[in-house]
Protein backbone atom coordinates (compact mmCIF):
# COMPACT_ATOMS: atom_id res chain seq x y z
CA UNK A 1 0.00 0.00 0.00
CA UNK A 2 1.68 2.95 -1.13
CA UNK A 3 0.14 5.89 -1.17
CA UNK A 4 -0.93 6.74 2.05
CA UNK A 5 -3.22 9.62 4.02
CA UNK A 6 -2.47 11.06 7.85
CA UNK A 7 -6.17 11.24 9.04
CA UNK A 8 -8.04 12.42 12.77
CA UNK A 9 -10.69 10.58 14.03
CA UNK A 10 -13.11 13.06 14.72
CA UNK A 11 -16.57 11.01 15.95
CA UNK A 12 -17.56 7.78 17.20
CA UNK A 13 -20.54 6.41 17.49
CA UNK A 14 -21.86 3.42 18.98
CA UNK A 15 -24.14 1.88 16.75
CA UNK A 16 -24.89 -1.73 18.38
CA UNK A 17 -22.88 -3.56 21.22
CA UNK A 18 -20.66 -5.27 18.70
CA UNK A 19 -20.93 -2.46 16.07
CA UNK A 20 -18.97 1.27 16.29
CA UNK A 21 -18.76 3.79 13.82
CA UNK A 22 -16.02 6.06 13.00
CA UNK A 23 -15.60 9.40 11.13
CA UNK A 24 -11.73 10.73 9.61
CA UNK A 25 -11.19 14.11 8.47
CA UNK A 26 -7.87 14.89 6.71
CA UNK A 27 -5.35 16.91 8.72
CA UNK A 28 -4.19 19.06 6.01
CA UNK A 29 -6.68 19.93 3.39
CA UNK A 30 -9.79 17.87 1.97
CA UNK A 31 -9.56 14.18 1.48
CA UNK A 32 -9.40 12.30 -2.01
CA UNK A 33 -12.55 11.97 -4.10
CA UNK A 34 -14.08 8.12 -3.71
CA UNK A 35 -17.08 6.52 -5.44
CA UNK A 36 -19.79 4.78 -4.27
CA UNK A 37 -18.65 1.06 -3.46
CA UNK A 38 -15.15 2.44 -2.15
CA UNK A 39 -13.18 0.59 0.68
CA UNK A 40 -10.12 2.21 2.67
CA UNK A 41 -7.48 -0.20 4.42
CA UNK A 42 -6.65 1.39 7.84
CA UNK A 43 -3.21 0.89 8.98
CA UNK A 44 -3.86 -0.67 12.64
CA UNK A 45 -0.53 -0.93 15.38
CA UNK A 46 -1.77 -3.75 17.53
CA UNK A 47 0.57 -5.08 20.16
CA UNK A 48 3.25 -7.65 18.55
CA UNK A 49 2.20 -6.54 14.75
CA UNK A 50 0.69 -4.41 12.24
CA UNK A 51 -2.47 -4.94 10.70
CA UNK A 52 -3.97 -3.59 7.65
CA UNK A 53 -7.70 -3.68 7.28
CA UNK A 54 -10.35 -2.95 4.50
CA UNK A 55 -13.25 -1.09 5.25
CA UNK A 56 -16.05 0.00 3.06
CA UNK A 57 -16.72 3.81 3.03
CA UNK A 58 -20.43 4.31 4.43
CA UNK A 59 -20.29 7.98 3.71
CA UNK A 60 -21.68 10.05 0.97
CA UNK A 61 -19.16 9.93 -1.83
CA UNK A 62 -20.43 14.07 -2.65
CA UNK A 63 -19.10 14.56 0.98
CA UNK A 64 -14.99 15.67 0.50
CA UNK A 65 -14.64 16.62 4.11
CA UNK A 66 -14.87 13.08 6.11
CA UNK A 67 -15.02 9.83 5.59
CA UNK A 68 -16.83 7.03 7.42
CA UNK A 69 -16.34 3.43 8.64
CA UNK A 70 -18.28 1.11 10.77
CA UNK A 71 -16.43 -1.56 12.83
CA UNK A 72 -18.05 -4.88 13.71
CA UNK A 73 -16.19 -6.30 16.43
CA UNK A 74 -14.98 -9.92 15.85
CA UNK A 75 -15.55 -12.64 18.09
CA UNK A 76 -11.88 -13.92 16.60
CA UNK A 77 -10.17 -10.98 15.75
CA UNK A 78 -7.00 -11.08 15.29
CA UNK A 79 -6.53 -7.97 17.06
CA UNK A 80 -8.13 -5.30 14.43
CA UNK A 81 -11.83 -4.80 15.41
CA UNK A 82 -10.76 -4.89 19.11
CA UNK A 83 -7.85 -1.92 18.37
CA UNK A 84 -10.89 -0.10 17.10
CA UNK A 85 -12.99 -0.33 19.45
CA UNK A 86 -11.62 -0.67 22.25
CA UNK A 87 -8.40 1.46 22.10
CA UNK A 88 -8.99 4.51 19.03
CA UNK A 89 -10.70 8.10 20.33
CA UNK A 90 -11.76 10.98 18.98
CA UNK A 91 -8.77 13.03 18.71
CA UNK A 92 -6.44 10.05 17.77
CA UNK A 93 -4.60 10.20 14.25
CA UNK A 94 -4.37 7.02 11.84
CA UNK A 95 -3.15 6.43 8.73
CA UNK A 96 -5.39 5.15 5.78
CA UNK A 97 -4.87 3.88 2.12
CA UNK A 98 -6.35 5.98 -0.91
CA UNK A 99 -9.81 4.90 -1.73
CA UNK A 100 -9.95 1.55 -3.56
CA UNK A 101 -13.84 0.54 -5.59
CA UNK A 102 -13.88 -3.17 -6.54
CA UNK A 103 -17.86 -2.69 -5.98
CA UNK A 104 -18.85 -0.32 -7.98
CA UNK A 105 -22.56 0.31 -9.02
CA UNK A 106 -23.07 -1.45 -12.54
CA UNK A 107 -23.64 1.30 -14.69
CA UNK A 108 -26.10 0.41 -17.54
CA UNK A 109 -28.39 -1.76 -14.89
CA UNK A 110 -31.90 -0.62 -15.00
CA UNK A 111 -32.93 -2.02 -11.05
CA UNK A 112 -30.73 -2.46 -8.21
CA UNK A 113 -31.18 -5.42 -6.09
CA UNK A 114 -28.91 -4.83 -2.67
CA UNK A 115 -28.30 -7.80 -0.53
CA UNK A 116 -26.71 -6.95 3.04
CA UNK A 117 -26.09 -9.15 5.59
CA UNK A 118 -25.12 -7.99 9.23
CA UNK A 119 -21.88 -5.42 8.87
CA UNK A 120 -22.44 -6.11 4.82
CA UNK A 121 -24.55 -3.18 4.99
CA UNK A 122 -21.94 -0.27 5.01
CA UNK A 123 -20.71 -0.15 1.55
CA UNK A 124 -24.99 0.23 0.62
CA UNK A 125 -25.21 3.17 2.95
CA UNK A 126 -23.05 5.03 0.16
CA UNK A 127 -24.81 3.08 -2.92
CA UNK A 128 -28.38 4.65 -1.52
CA UNK A 129 -26.66 8.30 -1.88
CA UNK A 130 -25.90 7.67 -5.05
CA UNK A 131 -29.13 5.56 -6.24
CA UNK A 132 -31.45 8.09 -4.51
CA UNK A 133 -29.24 11.23 -6.20
CA UNK A 134 -29.79 9.44 -9.52
CA UNK A 135 -33.68 8.79 -9.22
CA UNK A 136 -32.75 5.29 -9.93
CA UNK A 137 -35.06 2.23 -9.36
CA UNK A 138 -33.79 -0.10 -6.48
CA UNK A 139 -34.62 -2.21 -3.70
CA UNK A 140 -32.35 -2.94 -0.35
CA UNK A 141 -32.68 -6.43 1.61
CA UNK A 142 -30.86 -6.33 4.87
CA UNK A 143 -30.59 -9.23 7.52
CA UNK A 144 -29.31 -8.73 10.64
CA UNK A 145 -30.07 -9.67 14.16
CA UNK A 146 -32.10 -6.57 16.25
CA UNK A 147 -29.96 -5.35 19.16
CA UNK A 148 -26.36 -6.73 17.57
CA UNK A 149 -25.97 -6.01 13.85
CA UNK A 150 -28.98 -4.19 13.31
CA UNK A 151 -26.64 -0.60 12.36
CA UNK A 152 -28.62 1.76 10.53
CA UNK A 153 -31.80 -0.46 10.34
CA UNK A 154 -34.21 2.06 11.90
CA UNK A 155 -32.71 4.68 9.86
CA UNK A 156 -32.70 2.90 6.32
CA UNK A 157 -36.69 1.94 6.99
CA UNK A 158 -37.53 5.60 7.67
CA UNK A 159 -35.48 6.69 4.62
CA UNK A 160 -36.67 3.85 1.94
CA UNK A 161 -40.07 2.98 3.01
CA UNK A 162 -41.03 0.45 0.65
CA UNK A 163 -37.69 0.24 -0.96
CA UNK A 164 -36.89 -1.11 2.80
CA UNK A 165 -36.78 -4.85 3.08
CA UNK A 166 -35.61 -5.79 6.80
CA UNK A 167 -34.87 -9.34 8.36
CA UNK A 168 -34.40 -9.62 11.67
CA UNK A 169 -33.56 -13.18 13.03
CA UNK A 170 -33.80 -12.38 16.51
CA UNK A 171 -37.70 -12.20 15.57
CA UNK A 172 -37.42 -15.61 13.53
CA UNK A 173 -37.51 -13.40 10.20
CA UNK A 174 -36.03 -14.89 7.03
CA UNK A 175 -34.53 -13.65 4.01
CA UNK A 176 -35.31 -16.44 1.31
CA UNK A 177 -33.04 -15.61 -1.39
CA UNK A 178 -34.79 -17.20 -4.22
CA UNK A 179 -37.50 -15.06 -4.20
CA UNK A 180 -34.85 -12.09 -4.97
CA UNK A 181 -34.75 -13.27 -8.76
CA UNK A 182 -38.62 -13.52 -8.97
CA UNK A 183 -40.57 -11.25 -10.64
CA UNK A 184 -37.50 -8.63 -11.73
CA UNK A 185 -37.25 -6.47 -14.81
CA UNK A 186 -34.89 -7.15 -17.46
CA UNK A 187 -31.45 -5.46 -16.76
CA UNK A 188 -31.70 -6.21 -12.80
CA UNK A 189 -28.32 -6.33 -11.27
CA UNK A 190 -27.87 -8.26 -7.89
CA UNK A 191 -24.91 -6.69 -5.60
CA UNK A 192 -24.74 -8.46 -2.27
CA UNK A 193 -22.03 -8.17 0.49
CA UNK A 194 -22.41 -9.89 4.29
CA UNK A 195 -21.37 -13.80 5.40
CA UNK A 196 -19.66 -16.16 2.93
CA UNK A 197 -22.67 -18.56 3.16
CA UNK A 198 -25.12 -15.50 2.10
CA UNK A 199 -22.82 -15.02 -1.30
CA UNK A 200 -22.29 -19.07 -2.11
CA UNK A 201 -26.57 -19.35 -1.84
CA UNK A 202 -26.72 -16.37 -4.44
CA UNK A 203 -24.21 -17.41 -6.68
CA UNK A 204 -26.11 -21.04 -7.00
CA UNK A 205 -29.08 -19.38 -7.38
CA UNK A 206 -28.07 -16.46 -10.20
CA UNK A 207 -26.75 -19.54 -12.10
CA UNK A 208 -30.02 -21.77 -11.85
CA UNK A 209 -31.98 -18.58 -13.23
CA UNK A 210 -29.80 -18.46 -16.11
CA UNK A 211 -28.15 -15.00 -14.75
CA UNK A 212 -25.08 -14.21 -16.43
CA UNK A 213 -21.75 -13.69 -14.15
CA UNK A 214 -21.81 -10.18 -15.21
CA UNK A 215 -25.24 -9.28 -13.35
CA UNK A 216 -24.04 -10.37 -9.71
CA UNK A 217 -22.02 -8.33 -7.83
CA UNK A 218 -20.49 -8.90 -4.59
CA UNK A 219 -17.90 -7.99 -1.97
CA UNK A 220 -16.48 -9.98 1.25
CA UNK A 221 -13.83 -8.43 3.28
CA UNK A 222 -12.55 -11.09 5.57
CA UNK A 223 -9.15 -11.27 7.78
CA UNK A 224 -7.39 -14.85 6.99
CA UNK A 225 -7.86 -17.82 8.73
CA UNK A 226 -5.17 -18.67 10.69
CA UNK A 227 -3.34 -21.99 9.80
CA UNK A 228 -0.07 -23.95 10.40
CA UNK A 229 3.35 -22.49 10.81
CA UNK A 230 4.93 -22.69 7.62
CA UNK A 231 8.14 -21.54 5.90
CA UNK A 232 8.76 -19.68 2.30
CA UNK A 233 12.18 -18.60 0.60
CA UNK A 234 12.43 -15.92 -2.31
CA UNK A 235 14.11 -16.97 -4.86
CA UNK A 236 16.02 -13.61 -5.88
CA UNK A 237 17.33 -12.65 -2.52
CA UNK A 238 17.45 -16.22 -0.98
CA UNK A 239 15.71 -14.76 2.47
CA UNK A 240 14.04 -17.57 4.33
CA UNK A 241 10.75 -16.05 6.40
CA UNK A 242 9.12 -18.04 9.13
CA UNK A 243 5.02 -17.40 8.59
CA UNK A 244 3.26 -17.95 11.72
CA UNK A 245 0.12 -20.02 12.17
CA UNK A 246 -1.91 -16.46 12.86
CA UNK A 247 -0.04 -14.08 9.83
CA UNK A 248 -0.94 -14.16 6.56
CA UNK A 249 2.18 -14.42 3.94
CA UNK A 250 1.56 -11.04 2.84
CA UNK A 251 1.89 -9.99 6.22
CA UNK A 252 4.94 -11.54 6.25
CA UNK A 253 6.44 -10.54 3.59
CA UNK A 254 5.60 -6.82 4.07
CA UNK A 255 7.09 -7.59 7.77
CA UNK A 256 10.20 -8.23 5.59
CA UNK A 257 10.18 -5.25 3.80
CA UNK A 258 8.85 -7.04 0.86
CA UNK A 259 6.01 -4.72 -0.85
CA UNK A 260 3.65 -6.29 -2.69
CA UNK A 261 0.82 -4.57 -4.17
CA UNK A 262 -3.01 -5.00 -2.77
CA UNK A 263 -6.04 -3.99 -2.31
CA UNK A 264 -8.41 -6.29 -0.89
CA UNK A 265 -6.43 -8.49 1.53
CA UNK A 266 -9.24 -10.64 1.52
CA UNK A 267 -8.55 -12.96 -1.74
CA UNK A 268 -10.87 -11.44 -4.30
CA UNK A 269 -9.16 -8.76 -6.14
CA UNK A 270 -6.32 -10.25 -7.99
CA UNK A 271 -4.03 -7.66 -6.84
CA UNK A 272 -0.68 -9.66 -4.90
CA UNK A 273 -1.05 -12.58 -7.02
CA UNK A 274 2.28 -14.08 -6.88
CA UNK A 275 3.94 -16.62 -8.77
CA UNK A 276 5.44 -19.15 -6.87
CA UNK A 277 8.23 -22.06 -7.78
CA UNK A 278 7.89 -24.83 -6.07
CA UNK A 279 6.35 -26.27 -2.70
CA UNK A 280 2.57 -27.20 -1.54
CA UNK A 281 0.39 -24.50 -1.43
CA UNK A 282 -3.67 -24.15 0.20
CA UNK A 283 -5.14 -22.10 -1.86
CA UNK A 284 -7.86 -19.78 -0.35
CA UNK A 285 -8.90 -17.09 -2.48
CA UNK A 286 -11.73 -16.08 -4.55
CA UNK A 287 -9.65 -15.17 -7.81
CA UNK A 288 -7.70 -17.63 -9.49
CA UNK A 289 -8.77 -20.87 -11.38
CA UNK A 290 -7.42 -23.90 -11.65
CA UNK A 291 -4.88 -23.79 -14.06
CA UNK A 292 -3.67 -20.62 -12.53
CA UNK A 293 -3.61 -21.94 -9.23
CA UNK A 294 -0.46 -24.20 -10.90
CA UNK A 295 1.70 -21.43 -11.00
CA UNK A 296 0.54 -18.41 -8.57
CA UNK A 297 -1.13 -18.07 -5.34
CA UNK A 298 -2.45 -14.60 -3.28
CA UNK A 299 -0.15 -14.18 -0.73
CA UNK A 300 -3.23 -12.12 1.54
CA UNK A 301 -4.81 -15.27 2.41
CA UNK A 302 -2.99 -18.79 0.88
CA UNK A 303 -0.66 -20.66 2.74
CA UNK A 304 2.10 -23.17 2.32
CA UNK A 305 2.32 -26.53 3.42
CA UNK A 306 3.31 -26.94 6.60
CA UNK A 307 6.25 -29.80 5.52
CA UNK A 308 8.39 -28.34 2.91
CA UNK A 309 9.36 -24.82 2.12
CA UNK A 310 7.37 -22.72 -0.31
CA UNK A 311 9.88 -21.26 -3.32
CA UNK A 312 8.14 -17.78 -4.10
CA UNK A 313 9.37 -16.26 -7.67
CA UNK A 314 10.40 -13.05 -5.67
Amino acid sequence: MSAMLEVQVTAVRQLTPVVREFTFAALDGSLPGFSCGSHVQVVLPTEGRTLRNAYSLLSDPRDRGTYRIAVRLQDDSRGGSRYLHERVRVGDRLQIGVPSNLFALHSQARHHILVAGGIGITPFMAYLSELQGQGASFELHYAYRSGLTDAYANELRERLGQRFRGYDAAAGQRLHCAELFSGKPLGSHLYVCGPQRLLDELKALAECHGWSAGRLHWEAFAAPEPGEQFTVELARSGQRLQVAGDHSLLEALEAAGVEVPNLCRGGVCGQCTTRYLSGAVEHRDHYLDEQQRGAALMPCVSRGGCSGTLLLDL
